[in-house]
């Protein structure tokens, strides 16, 4: 297994590197999108009961129904907020991206550069390598490739698994917005009401 990263050379730092980040932020995202952080079921429920809102204090639907409740007369200012919660959700998950293009990339690099150190070993009176040192030179070259493959599979199966989580959190924020903002709207409407006929 040593022998693996060693055939990477330099770039085995560069490569380990990605994988620190993506280990982090797969693991990170996953718990700041688990549901009890985005969407409680109990304040989901008190939303579509029309209900007074409890629970999920801390939550991301809990943030825009507070700041939905300060702007009641300002639609647009929520679903601006809205849209800028749903940013926040995706933190990190562009940087999965960048490593999954990069990673092998880096490995395809290590291993050119390994191969060309392969051959660059060829005796000049024969014209041939010896066999032995050859095929481990080549072998070791190819390890590179292979590191960067394995860290750039998960990440690209981390980030679209993530990036599906986040767009069925936003369709679901969407509707229980809709919901609130007609609330609002009704409300509203019934207040304005009694002054227009006493006019």
């Amino acid at each position: 297994m040593f022998d693996v990263f060693k055939g990477a050379g330099l770039l085995i730092y560069p490569l380990g590197l990605c994988s620190i980040l993506a280990v982090y932020i797969i693991c990170e995202r996953l718990y700041a999108l688990r549901k009890a952080a985005i969407l409680p079921d109990d304040l989901v429920d008190a939303v579509l009961q029309g209900k007074a809102y409890a629970g999920g204090k801390h939550s991301v639907l809990a943030r825009v129904l507070d700041y939905a409740a300060e702007h009641r007369h300002d639609p647009d200012a929520v679903k601006a907020f809205a849209r800028l919660e749903l940013n926040r959700m995706e933190r990190g998950i562009p940087y999965l991206d960048v490593i999954y293009a990069a990673a092998p990339l880096i490995g395809l690099t290590g291993t050119v550069t390994g191969l060309l150190q392969v051959f660059s070993q060829i005796s000049p009176d024969t014209g041939l390598p010896d066999p032995v040192a050859f095929t481990k030179g080549v072998a070791l070259a190819l390890s590179a490739t292979v590191i960067g493959l394995s860290i750039a599979i998960p990440s690209l199966v981390g980030a679209g698994y993530l990036q599906r989580k986040v767009e069925n959190y936003a369709a679901q924020i969407d509707v229980l917005l809709e919901r609130v903002l007609g609330k609002h709207s009704r409300e509203s409407s019934s207040v304005s009401s009694p002054k227009t006929a006493s006019l």
